[in-house]
């Protein structure tokens, strides 16, 4: 049995109650999709005489998505047939900026999660921590709700148990037990778009925690239990 591959998009077309008649019609797979990509970039044919039934609704689907649904669904059929997830950064700290792709083909990609990592790490330690990859879906799928490709600027992504403590002292509102220890928060700001826009397009994921700081100029999000401030 060929593995299926789970996706944000996926799931948002399942659950959508305008496209999932047509998902189920199809019952197409991520995988699938990123074969048939992957087919087409190495040049193989994928005419009318090659493609299957299947394969000639999903080629049309996103088109027919585009033109009879709303932004929300388009977003969801993107994110289904999309074969790469990348992100942008930008370290406030440090005038650093990177793009990776950190997922494609349906696996992690070791090198650009180890890029992610040392851009996001404790800019006053030096110290570099393995980002929670749920965090990295998580502003992936983000960056989709606002139909942007960033770059996210970065404000504090992992904070060492030395660096919070700091903070503490100091009366910055860091918390004790705080998920920028575990490489499972972040503290962002997108340019371009208005702050109250981000935290609220970031509840919508409904993906963990969001904390909207405005005289801060930035919002926190982060992988643990839902709930907002």
């Amino acid at each position: 049995m060929k593995e299926t591959i789970k996706c944000d998009g996926c799931i948002s077309l399942q659950s959508h109650k305008l496209l999932r008649p047509v998902y189920s019609v199809i019952s197409l797979s991520c995988a699938e999709v990123i074969d048939m990509t992957s087919k087409r970039e190495a040049g193989q044919t994928i005419g009318s005489h090659a493609m299957g039934r299947r394969d000639f609704l999903a080629a049309g689907l996103v088109t027919a998505v585009a033109c009879h649904f709303p932004g929300g669904a388009v977003a969801a059929a993107r994110r289904c047939f999309s074969t790469g997830r990348a992100l942008s950064f930008y370290n406030a700290h440090t005038g650093e900026n990177m793009k990776a792709v950190y997922w494609e083909e349906g696996k992690y990609v070791p090198h650009a999660l180890a890029d992610i990592n040392y851009i996001l790490r404790d800019f006053r330690t030096g110290e570099v921590k393995e980002i929670d990859i749920d965090l990295l879906d998580l502003l992936f799928a983000l960056l989709q709700e606002l139909e942007s490709s960033g770059p996210l600027h970065i404000i504090s992504g992992y904070r060492s148990p030395e660096t919070n403590a700091l903070l503490r002292i100091i009366g910055r509102g860091a918390v004790k037990d705080s998920l920028h220890m575990q490489g499972k928060a972040i503290d962002i700001r997108l340019p371009g778009y208005n702050l109250k826009n981000l935290q609220r397009a970031a509840v919508s994921l409904q993906r963990g925690g969001v904390g909207y700081y405005p005289f801060s100029d930035f919002v926190h999000v982060d992988v643990g239990r839902v709930r907002y401030w």
